[in-house]
């Protein structure tokens, strides 16, 4: 079995002026594409029978097979990333995460400031997410390869932080592109869903979070 690479959820460039196509190009193109092929090279190798990425990723963490798990993860945390991004995305919070975010943290701006400032603080490459944790919204950054997934999180959105995702558009200006992923870009629509599908969650118990996966990932027979 072997697991395929989702289509991006807009026009390579959509995005632009904040990223261009040629970013978006390599990035989806050569690394995203990369992560996937690396991951199903490793599986022709190994017994596993997963049909679900998510349910690959935490196996693999449990099972300490790092190679798999740095590729799967990655492949899986790309495709969130892309949805976690919109032309006509950014500004203020709306909907249900508007509420959470009101609930949890205040003020928006406040939490809008909250959350480039972990993305610029991240060391070295990595991931800076908003998930839902014990019925709660949090703001989290993982290193290299790192999900939600395996901490018990419901991942909601996603900034990625790997060099690659801005550097041939801004160069070591990291603060610029994150700035324009939160004004023009940040898709609130995609954490609404991801909110609406794990709602049972929402200022209640968490103990069932791996309920709430993305399953866009479904292994195809070879």
């Amino acid at each position: 079995m072997s697991f395929t690479l989702p289509p991006l959820p807009f026009p390579v460039d959509a995005l632009e002026p904040h990223i261009s196509a040629t970013t978006i190009g390599y990035h989806y193109g050569k690394h995203h594409a990369g992560y996937l092929a690396r991951t199903n090279e490793l599986l022709a190798r190994s017994d596993s029978d997963d049909q679900v990425l998510e349910s690959l990723i935490r196996a693999a963490y449990e099972q300490g097979d790092i190679a798999l798990f740095n590729a799967a993860a990655q492949t899986w945390n790309h495709s969130f990333y892309w949805n976690s991004l919109h032309p006509k995305g950014g500004g203020q919070p709306r909907g249900t995460i508007a509420t959470l975010i009101e609930k949890d943290f205040g003020e928006a701006s406040f939490f809008l400031e909250q959350l480039e400032a972990a993305a610029n603080g991240v060391f070295g490459s990595g991931w800076t997410w908003v998930v839902l944790y014990d019925g709660r919204l949090d703001i989290v950054s993982t290193s290299n390869a790192e999900s939600p997934l395996v901490r018990d999180q419901v991942p909601l959105l996603v900034i990625d932080i790997w060099e690659h995702a801005y550097y041939l558009d801004h160069q070591n200006r990291r603060a610029v592109y994150v700035r324009a992923v939160l004004h023009h870009l940040i898709n609130w629509e995609f954490a609404n869903e991801n909110l609406e599908a794990v709602s049972h969650l929402v200022l209640t118990d968490a103990a069932s979070l791996n309920t709430a996966e993305n399953t866009a990932y479904m292994a195809s027979p070879d």
